[in-house]
């Protein structure tokens, strides 16, 4: 967490993570040149750049909208999860170079302001098929660009959470608009149909991942539970991973279950700051450590460390037999509770 303006701090996940993104992006662009000379000797540099970066920002927002619901599905996808702003970033870098060679390849030599050439230079605003696709993509770069320049936690800090929350989730009005600049410009300027439908399996993996999720949760929060004495039996200890959470819903309250140092704490799944998912985020230096940004609460009285102040409800936990039960009635937030103490013998 941070409210002031200071350098990323680089752990060695950040790092594998970045290196992995800028060695991946070299390789689609260096292979993407490679294909099209061998295809079109005769292409110029700026069309190069224009289309390789179009293909490559494209592909880096349906990898940006899928992390959130692969990692609801798949546990492995996590590790991408917490880092997915770096991803958004870098997806806007590659999109603001096709936007730049764009414009001054079709709108710099004329007698207006290249901008102003965007929005003047067609006016087929009746026409389906002619319409000017430029205005989509040059409305969805803005929108692109607002998140990745509040994408700081100062940001977050200072325009608040329901805002920021709000801005950020125009990314898939900003998708939106990119679908209909690409369509549009595959309509007036392609004959092939590669772009048609690879831009169709894309939206369609997105559409499918989105409706997977969501029908994944419904079902863990409808799914029955065994109830003995108002304790709720969750599963086996060997069922959470160390330092990581097992989530169980009881009516329409979900409850995070952490395993951690031979103990279970269990806390509201719910982040006080965005209402992140803190049963999808695990413990680090001893602190529950929310996935979407980083917030921090100590598994055994659901507080953060100082000098913050958020708080989430805590729930009594029991282990027996190697099966870790919990009581759903919540205790005011931040009360302290006993964690459970894990009998090695018996789980083992």
């Amino acid at each position: 967490m941070s409210a002031s303006y200071q350098a990323v701090i680089y752990n060695r996940q950040k790092k594998i993570y970045d290196t992995v993104i800028a060695g991946s992006i070299v390789v689609y662009l260096v292979s993407y040149f490679l294909v099209s000379l061998t295809i079109d000797p005769q292409v110029t540099q700026e069309t190069l750049i224009i289309r390789s970066t179009a293909t490559l920002a494209i592909l880096l927002l349906h990898i940006v909208l899928a992390i959130g619901p692969l990692a609801r599905l798949f546990p492995v996808f996590l590790p991408l999860l917490y880092n997915r702003r770096h991803l958004g970033v870098t997806m806007f870098f590659i999109a603001a170079v096709h936007g730049l060679f764009s414009i001054i390849q079709f709108h710099s030599l004329g007698n207006i302001n290249p901008l102003l050439s965007v929005f003047q230079s067609n006016t087929h605003y009746e026409s389906f098929s002619k319409f000017p696709f430029e205005i989509f993509g040059f409305v969805s770069l803005v929108i692109l660009f607002l998140m990745a320049i509040t994408s700081h936690d100062f940001w977050l800090h200072n325009l608040g959470a329901k805002v920021w929350k709000t801005l950020h989730m125009m990314v898939y009005l900003a998708y939106s608009l990119i679908i209909l600049h690409v369509m549009l410009g595959v309509i007036q300027s392609e004959t092939s149909p590669v772009l048609t439908i690879m831009l169709g399996v894309g939206m369609l993996s997105i559409i499918s991942l989105h409706i997977a999720a969501s029908q994944h949760e419904y079902k863990r929060d409808t799914s029955a539970v065994n109830v003995v004495n108002e304790f709720i039996k969750v599963c086996g200890v060997n069922d959470i991973p160390e330092d990581r959470a097992k989530v169980v819903s009881v009516g329409s309250e979900r409850i995070a279950i952490f395993r951690y140092s031979g103990k279970i704490s269990a806390i509201s799944n719910v982040c006080k700051h965005q209402h992140g998912p803190l049963g999808e985020g695990r413990i680090i230096e001893g602190c529950v450590t929310c996935p979407w940004h980083g917030y921090q609460y100590f598994p055994h009285n659901g507080t953060s460390p100082p000098p913050f102040s958020e708080k989430v409800a805590t729930y009594d936990v029991k282990v027996i037999q190697a099966e870790v039960w919990v009581n759903p009635t919540p205790y005011p937030e931040g009360m302290e509770r006993t964690p459970a103490v894990i009998n090695t013998l018996r789980v083992q």
